[in-house]
């Protein structure tokens, strides 16, 4: 059946605020993109336009006379053990949670539960005094593992629900054939649950990638500073130098492997989310 007048109406109605809203974010992003080819000149004669030639040279300014190198160097660093660290801690403790009550792990449960809705700035201060007991103040290794503990929560969260659907069945049939409950975890558990583990990890590097306060607070020295400092700095000495093609290009260097991370794995994310939520 045709749709009617008023169903076309409708839909126009509700796809032009998407329209209006996609453009207000995907103009400065472009703009952004547009920039850091340009020179100085360019961008304070012709902001709006084109470059008249596309030049690398922003983005080799930026790679060696701001370090930016080694601010990539240090956040993925951060990025890839600090998602590795969280899906090692969280898995065995959804399972045990989940699939070995015990006394008290409801409680312990609705403890992580509640750990999600306390603002993390609320530990920023016992953290710096207990990283600065451990001699990890200023240490890219002691912002992982703060960053693992952050988003075990949430993690554990996600987790549970997925291993809730998993008929117990198969593991008992496991540990008839022997199987100990760490194989049952690893072998069965584990690649039963690839698209919530999936999810929670592309969504815990995302979060880890961009974050900037925890790394403000925790770090010092320049030599460690992750990619979000280091734009912060360059920002500033923009201000004073000028070097505004080179911020957008190091904006550039930050931005594309999120947008190339989302793109690949765009459909698990949803999949993911979609599932953790019907399941939990």
């Amino acid at each position: 059946m045709k749709p009617t007048v008023g169903e076309r109406i409708g839909r126009i109605g509700i796809r032009i605020p998407l329209v209006l809203w996609s453009i207000a974010v995907l103009y400065p992003i472009l703009w952004m993109f547009i920039g850091s080819f340009k020179s100085n000149a360019e961008i304070y004669r012709n902001p709006w336009g084109f470059p008249e030639s596309f030049s690398f040279e922003n983005f080799i300014h930026a790679w060696t006379n701001y370090n930016i190198n080694t601010s990539v160097f240090n956040s993925l660093i951060v990025t890839i053990l600090g998602a590795l660290l969280t899906l090692i801690l969280a898995i065995p403790t959804a399972y045990a949670i989940e699939r070995m009550p015990f006394r008290g792990s409801n409680y312990l449960f609705t403890l992580y539960i509640s750990a999600m809705m306390i603002p993390m700035v609320l530990g920023w201060i016992p953290l710096f005094f207990l990283l600065n007991n451990l001699n990890l103040l200023d240490n890219i290794f002691g912002l992982m593992l703060v960053y693992a503990v952050s988003q075990l929560p949430f993690t554990i969260f996600v987790l549970t629900s997925f291993i809730s659907t998993i008929p117990k069945s198969l593991e008992e049939s496991a540990a008839m054939d022997g199987m100990t409950p760490y194989g049952v975890l690893w072998k069965i558990i584990t690649p039963l649950t690839t698209s919530g583990i999936i999810t929670v990890t592309i969504m815990n590097t995302i979060q880890f990638w961009n974050e900037y306060f925890m790394a403000l607070i925790f770090l010092q020295s320049q030599e460690n500073y992750t990619l979000a400092l280091a734009i912060d700095y360059i920002s500033s000495e923009a201000e004073y130098t000028n070097a505004w093609g080179t911020l957008f290009a190091s904006l550039v260097i930050a931005i594309v492997p999120v947008i190339v991370l989302y793109i690949i794995f765009q459909r698990r994310i949803a999949k993911g989310m979609v599932e953790g939520a019907i399941k939990g």
